[in-house]
């Protein structure tokens, strides 16, 4: 399991979005656009899931940082 998680336009900074999944079934989704705040800029974004990429390396750490 990991994060997905999307880059912040503002700031570059990669940022999770909440949402926990496998890369294998995150790949299958349908497409879908989706919207996350930003902890790093506090603005909300929108994004597509073509554009975010699932994190499994550290996904519990950062979601307790956001």
């Amino acid at each position: 399991m990991g994060m997905v998680m999307i880059k912040c336009p503002q700031t570059g900074r990669a940022i999770p979005t909440g949402i926990k999944t496998d890369r294998e079934s995150f790949r299958r989704k349908p497409v879908f656009f989706a919207r996350t705040r930003c902890p790093n800029c506090h603005i909300d974004h929108t994004w597509f899931a073509r554009e975010a990429w699932v994190s499994e390396f550290g996904a519990r750490a950062l979601l307790e940082q956001a």
